[in-house]
């Protein structure tokens, strides 16, 4: 965890004493007083419907050392203990962004960024098991992947970490440069490319545009981990002077993986040759595997030394998360979707055998502009044509993919769709019968996973 000096603050992010000693330390940050710890500097972040100022009692009860409030001198002072340091800023979102970037200086390790449209925080994961195994990493909570989250990620790193790796996301032009300068990454990972954020980025290749910031902030002596199977990687890898390391599942890559076979929770395949056996399912998870491998040879390991550690990998939660309920098997991948990882979800679906019934659950897909109908559209026609057994929709977008479904010749009573995730929670227990496999997905907002929840609550009733 980061330590500094107040003067050091005050340094880095140009913020203005008003009161306190400048010589005393803090040990660590936060943003938030919920999970604020004794001796820790509390920055107070504003948005549209709220005032990081208001917290500054509540962080001076919970043991801060130093409040850096959104302000000027000459400002009032809020009333807090005469031992709680209190700094202005005009705007403490950037100063925290200033304050990671001078203690990322400071820092003599691997960085690795991780950034694309879909897949991101599962190769996180994944690499970040795979250095553990030889290495002490710090790598981003949950989906911290924007302006706050990424700063808070720099921060928990110190002297002592092996490997740092910093997920990256974006929703507008512009914000991946910005991390990437925050982060100076020595590393990064491109997942792919594809149709995602199109609201804020436009098109497709706005995203590549996008993307590519991150490898183009990378210098020379870094790696660039390329994905052949993914749309525009020419522009990917023309934006990059950094030694790039190619991986594919279609052809023929740096790392490749060929053979591949779906069955019982875990993926088999052939890497350069050679077996491996992952307990995740799908081509893409392989294909994010084989981020983090090329990732791991980029910092110089042996693959030798971190592919045992593949056969204890997990996806986290809600991403292609297995649940057995009852006589029922469950994939939860109810985290996100976009329409790539959708269509990569709906390939899983199919290609398990040994079912009674393949159920796809699919609720809407968020933030894809004037082409979401569409794009849902053209995911339901390829829902009819996998040979899924029950298609079953979940708002207003999803009903353009129930179109899409059934002019492509899904049969009517086979296509459900419920206009609101509360609806869907009351009738879709009893659409599942014995044996069924069925497969959620849809956007963060959509919380799908209350359907899993609630099939797991009726356990015990089912299991009767």
């Amino acid at each position: 965890m980061s330590v500094f000096r107040v003067q050091e603050i005050l340094d880095s992010t140009g913020s203005v004493l008003a009161r306190g000693d400048a010589r005393k330390s803090v040990v660590g940050v936060s943003t938030d007083t919920r999970t604020l710890q004794h001796k820790q500097l509390f920055i107070a972040l504003s948005g549209e419907n709220f005032d990081g100022n208001r917290f500054a009692v509540q962080a001076a009860q919970r043991g801060a050392s130093v409040v850096m409030l959104r302000g000027a001198p000459g400002d009032p002072l809020p009333d807090l203990p005469g031992e709680v340091a209190i700094a202005w800023h005009p705007d403490p979102r950037r100063a925290l962004g200033d304050l990671a970037a001078a203690h990322r200086a400071k820092l003599k390790t691997d960085v690795i960024g991780i950034t694309g449209s879909c897949g991101k925080t599962t190769t996180k994961n994944i690499l970040s098991e795979l250095l553990k195994s030889v290495r002490n990493v710090v790598s981003s909570p949950a989906s911290f992947n924007n302006d706050v989250g990424v700063p808070h990620t720099l921060l928990l790193a110190d002297e002592t970490t092996g490997a740092l790796i910093v997920e990256m996301g974006t929703n507008g032009p512009g914000e991946i440069a910005q991390l990437a300068r925050i982060a100076r990454p020595t590393g990064a990972i491109i997942t792919n490319i594809g149709p995602a954020h199109l609201q804020g980025l436009g098109s497709i290749e706005g995203v590549a545009r996008e993307k590519c910031d991150l490898f183009a902030a990378l210098p020379r002596e870094a790696f660039a981990v390329l994905n052949l199977d993914s749309r525009h990687h020419e522009l990917l890898r023309d934006s990059t002077v950094a030694r790039v390391i190619t991986i594919s599942v279609d052809g023929e890559g740096e790392l490749n993986a060929t053979e591949l076979h779906f069955d019982s929770g875990f993926t088999t395949f052939r890497l350069n040759g050679d077996e491996v056996a992952m307990p995740l399912l799908g081509k893409h998870n392989v294909s994010n595997l084989l981020a983090a491998l090329a990732a791991c040879r980029g910092i110089g390991l042996d693959l030798r030394d971190v592919l045992p550690a593949v056969a204890r990998l997990t996806g986290g939660r809600q991403r292609m998360e297995r649940h057995a309920i009852g006589d029922l098997v469950v994939i939860d991948d109810s985290y996100n979707a976009n329409p790539d990882s959708a269509r990569a979800a709906v390939r899983v679906l199919a290609g398990l055998h040994g079912h009674a019934r393949r159920v796809f659950v699919l609720g809407d897909m968020l933030e894809l502009g004037p082409t979401a109908p569409e794009l849902h559209h053209k995911l339901g026609e390829e829902v009819a044509h996998a040979g899924i057994d029950l298609f079953v929709l979940v708002g207003e977008l999803a009903e353009c993919a129930a179109s899409g479904a059934l002019i492509a010749g899904m049969p009517k009573s086979r296509v459900l769709h419920f206009a609101t995730v509360e609806d869907a929670e009351r009738e879709f227990p009893s659409l599942l019968a014995s044996g069924d496999v069925a497969l959620i997905k849809g956007s963060r907002r959509m919380s799908l996973e209350r359907l899993t929840r609630r099939l797991e609550e009726l356990h015990p009733t089912r299991a009767a």
